[in-house]
């Protein structure tokens, strides 16, 4: 391992679905709102279909990541930003908007009290980069709440725009699988983090190539697949849910930490 490896900044890199926020993903609540306000083109379904089928020889994972032609002809900027109790007037049909979900709480703890350490915070997400961004603003809200003042940065899939409009078409790679492990290392050249000393939290599979990027990956809710692959590789597994326990209350942010940095 080399001097550069080893010196310079420190970041954490989570996931997004299911490691800070609870399933459904935030495409998907994104979906459902847009088709319950007929907002997705008929056309749009078919164009899915035929792009699934085009991709299908990739494999399953690039079908699912990979296919955003649903998306087609809507307006890419009128991402509406919704940061407290979710009340507002709806956007008039073929205006893309999200509802921010409630993060799981040990998740805001871990992410604060990396940001109190000084240590650079970034979503690795394979969901659309605008959302992410939102979800982004969310968090850095609910850390100013408690008196943190940071930046959340965002590595997310980004979509191809003409005139003001998605295309259906990806920019890049859609961020999953190894493009996360490509996407930290590149982060860490460009910003000088030091990706042995750096933390990244994921709850599955596809978080693989991202966890073991860093020297301190942390598996979080992981299904058995990614249990196993934990146990394994001695990675540190953490326990979020929607709602603090009487013990998870008990327990600080600094203390859970120090247990993840001492394996």
């Amino acid at each position: 391992m080399n001097k550069r490896e080893t010196s310079g900044r420190i970041a954490a890199f989570f996931d997004l679905d299911g490691t800070l926020i609870a399933e459904p993903s935030v495409e998907r609540r994104f979906f459902a709102d847009l088709r319950q306000r007929r907002a997705i083109r008929m056309g749009n379904y078919f164009l899915w279909v035929a792009r699934a089928v085009w991709l299908a020889p990739q494999g399953l994972d690039v079908m699912r990541h990979a296919n955003k032609m649903y998306l087609r002809g809507l307006c890419a900027n009128n991402v509406d930003r919704e940061v407290d109790t979710g009340q507002r007037p709806r956007p008039s049909t073929g205006q893309a908007e999200m509802a921010v979900p409630r993060f799981f709480p040990g998740g805001v703890d871990q992410v604060a009290w990396h940001a109190r350490q000084g240590h650079a915070i970034v979503l690795v997400s394979g969901t659309l980069a605008p959302l992410a961004q939102e979800m982004a603003l969310a968090l850095t809200v609910r850390l100013m709440v408690r008196g943190i003042a940071t930046s959340v940065g965002v590595c997310a899939t980004r979509l191809e725009e003409t005139d003001g409009r998605w295309t259906g078409r990806i920019v890049g790679e859609a961020m999953f699988g190894e493009a996360k492990g490509r996407a930290v290392r590149r982060l860490a050249k460009e910003e000088g983090f030091a990706l042995a000393r750096c933390y990244a939290y994921g709850d599955s599979i596809s978080d693989r190539p991202m966890l073991e990027a860093v020297g301190r990956p942390c598996v979080v809710n992981p299904l058995e697949e990614m249990k196993q692959l934990a146990r394994r590789r001695d990675w540190a597994v953490l326990a979020w849910t929607e709602q603090r326990s009487a013990a998870e209350r008990a327990r600080t942010a600094h203390t859970r930490d120090e247990a993840v940095e001492a394996r």
